[in-house]
C-alpha cells in the first residue's frame, strides 16, 4: 500500500520531535544483531505525549476502516504494540488481546494473552517493523489457533527487503503509518540532518550489515 504522504510526514515529524527516533550517522548505535546503525527508534515514547498518541491512534483507526475492512479483534505485539493496540480497540469498540514473543515458562504457558477465537478476523498492531521476525512470530501464533489475520499495521517501518520478503512469503499484508524514507526526507528538509548525513542514511538502509565496516 502506498503511504499517505501527509500522514507519513506528520508521524515522522512527531517521532523526531519527541526523540522517539534518534539519528546519529556520525556516532552510530549498535543493535542487538551487532549491526551498526545511524538510527535508534523507540516509539513507546509517543505514549507520553497525549496529542501525538491521539493522532497515531486516530490514523490507525482510519487505516483499519479504509484499508483493512471489517475485523473482530485487535491484537498487539508485546511489548510495543500493547498500549497503542488497546487504545485502538477501545475506539473501535472491539476486544483486545496481545501476543508474547514466546510462550510463558509457567502457569498456562500462553503465548497469546486474552480471548482469541478460531475464525476471528484480526488486525495486528506493532510499533515498529525492522526485519519482520518478531512480527511474523506473532502472526504465526495467531494463525495456529485459527485466527484470520487480515493485516499487520505498524507506526514505523524501516523498509528492509528481508521484512517485505517475509510478509510476502507468509501472504500477510503489511502496512505502516510512516517509514524510513519519509523520515529521512523530512529530516533533511527540516534541517535535522545535513546532506552528507542523508546520503549516509540512505546507504545504511541499502546494506545495514556492511555499513561502517
Amino acid at each position: 500500500m502506498q503511504l499517505k504522504n501527509e500522514v507519513a510526514e506528520n508521524v515522522a515529524k512527531s517521532l523526531l520531535q519527541v526523540k522517539a527516533v534518534k539519528l546519529s550517522p556520525q556516532d552510530p548505535f549498535t543493535w542487538a544483531s551487532g549491526w551498526k546503525s545511524p538510527i535508534y527508534c523507540d516509539n513507546r515514547l509517543t505514549l507520553s505525549y497525549p496529542q501525538i498518541r491521539t493522532y497515531i491512534r486516530q490514523e490507525f483507526v482510519k487505516m483499519i476502516r479504509e484499508e483493512v475492512g471489517h475485523i473482530d479483534i485487535v491484537v498487539g505485539v508485546a511489548t510495543g504494540g500493547i498500549a497503542i493496540g488497546a487504545l485502538i480497540a477501545q475506539e473501535l469498540g472491539l476486544p483486545f488481546a496481545y501476543v508474547r514473543s514466546s510462550q510463558k515458562g509457567h502457569g498456562l504457558t500462553n503465548q497469546v494473552e486474552g480471548i482469541v477465537e478460531s475464525g476471528q478476523r484480526a488486525v495486528v498492531i506493532e510499533d515498529l517493523i525492522s526485519t519482520g521476525g518478531s512480527s511474523m512470530k506473532a502472526v504465526e501464533a495467531l494463525r495456529e489457533i485459527g485466527c484470520n489475520v487480515k493485516a499487520l499495521i505498524a507506526i514505523f517501518n524501516y523498509g528492509f527487503k528481508i521484512a517485505e520478503d517475509r510478509f510476502e512469503k507468509a501472504k500477510c499484508r503489511m502496512i505502516s503509518l510512516s517509514n524510513y524514507d519519509a523520515l529521512i526526507e523530512f529530516a533533511l528538509t527540516s534541517d535535522y540532518i545535513l546532506k552528507e548525513d542523508y546520503n549516509s542514511l540512505k546507504k545504511w538502509r541499502e546494506a545495514p550489515e556492511k555499513w561502517k565496516k
